[in-house]
């Protein structure tokens, strides 16, 4: 599944988030699994992935027991932050208190649509990364040609 777009969204009483239609309607309990996955996400945002997408990502990691230090420490770090968070019957997924008190989220966010995953964001904080970016699209796109073009991605 290809996530994309930018939806409005706020959080209910009950720190429930509303999955955006558009991406529900698109996902499948088969594929998908029928749940999210919130995690610390590599941009300092909170990142949700559907569940089974999210165990496929976990087990390219390997399943050594005598891993390496730094896999270790990340995956200490990872996977203690994330949390599995259900879907409802209205296509809702409460986020745990701690994450949200980790990214600041309120009554306001921002559900970014970023490729594998979403994002949960404050609307104030994306509006300023994208005005931080804007003048480097350019640089941006040059950038992320070369890394495909090394990856073999044409």
């Amino acid at each position: 599944m290809l996530f994309l777009g930018e939806y409005e969204h706020n959080l209910d009483q009950k720190q429930r988030l509303a999955i955006p239609a558009e991406i529900r309607d698109s996902m499948s309990a088969e594929v998908h699994g029928e749940a999210f996955v919130a995690a610390p996400g590599a941009n300092g945002a909170l990142w949700l992935w559907p569940e089974k997408t999210f165990a496929q990502l976990s087990a390219r990691l390997g399943q050594n027991l005598l891993g390496e230090e730094a896999l270790v420490q990340f995956e200490r770090l990872f996977f203690s932050q994330a949390a599995r968070i259900p879907l409802d019957s209205a296509g809702r997924v409460r986020i745990p208190d701690r994450l949200l008190q980790r990214y600041g989220l309120n009554a306001q966010v921002l559900v970014l649509g970023v490729r594998d995953h979403l994002e949960v964001v404050r609307p104030e904080e994306w509006r300023g990364k994208q005005q931080e970016l804007q003048p480097l699209e350019s640089e941006i796109w040059r950038r992320a040609r070369a890394a495909m073009a090394t990856d073999g991605v044409k």
